[in-house]
């Protein structure tokens, strides 16, 4: 059997889209492509190719007046993202910590990402179930107590904007909602119990609960869970009561 050969002819191309980008950054102004193919040692069809690409998602800009190139809107997103989440996986991280110390559980703080959530902290409590999210991890947002937390905290035109029809959801267990009015009608909750919760929807076995962390303005920059096993009694109220206060008190600490 001859093996696939595309996920490595593809790596080049990654390779050198992330030096052009690289590149890009480091200079004061925009770019001639042929400069970019000289500096970084790069045939120019190759440059052009990848400058088109990159430009057709935003993440280059290319002046025609000046024959020139210089970094998009999309990679200010990606910048302006890393300066959002830098601070709260810095003041996160202690809070997370001691949430897993205190209810002995394991806990996490993400944020979401379209309609996903990413995992910015992952905090292990010992001898407890392997779970699935970590670090840098994506989960559908309706799924996890964290995403149904900050879904709940948002306008209900962001979220029908997220999910406009039945073909938007996905599921991992066969649970969970999977159409738009079951999903505001799960936000409807969550928003009249102050938190989230999931039963088994990501992990069969597995329970998690979270609340939101909101910014000044009111919007739902991140949000706080924690995830034990079914074979673990818990008091879900007491439970909640201490993921709200941690997410609180993340709130608080961004202010500053």
């Amino acid at each position: 059997m001859i093996p696939d050969k595309e996920p490595t002819a593809q790596v080049p191309a990654a390779e050198h889209t992330l030096r052009i980008l690289r590149h890009l950054a480091s200079r004061p102004a925009p770019v001639a492509a042929s400069a970019i193919a000289r500096e970084l040692d790069l045939p120019r069809s190759t440059v052009y190719h990848l400058l088109t690409t990159l430009a057709a998602h935003g993440f280059v800009l290319h002046l025609r007046e000046e024959q020139r190139w210089g970094l998009g809107a999309s990679a200010f997103e990606l910048a302006s993202g890393y300066t959002r989440q830098q601070p709260l996986t810095r003041l996160g991280r202690p809070l997370i910590s001691a949430l897993a110390d205190r209810l002995g559980e394991s806990a996490h703080l993400a944020v979401m990402s379209g309609a996903d959530v990413v995992y910015i902290v992952e905090e292990r409590a010992p001898r407890r179930a392997a779970l699935v999210s970590d670090v840098g991890v994506r989960l559908p947002a309706h799924l996890t107590a964290t995403g149904r937390a900050m879904l709940a905290e948002m306008p209900r035109e962001q979220v029908r904007a997220l999910y406009p029809d039945a073909s938007t959801f996905s599921t991992r267990s066969g649970t969970g909602p999977q159409r738009p009015g079951e999903l505001r009608e799960l936000l409807r909750t969550v928003r009249s119990a102050g938190y989230a919760s999931e039963d088994g929807e990501v992990t069969s076995g597995l329970r998690s609960i979270g609340a939101a962390v909101r910014d000044p303005s009111g919007w739902p920059v991140a949000a706080v869970a924690v995830t034990w096993s079914d074979a673990h009694e818990r008091d879900v109220a007491d439970t909640a009561r201490t993921v709200v206060e941690i997410a609180a008190e993340l709130e608080r600490r961004l202010r500053r």
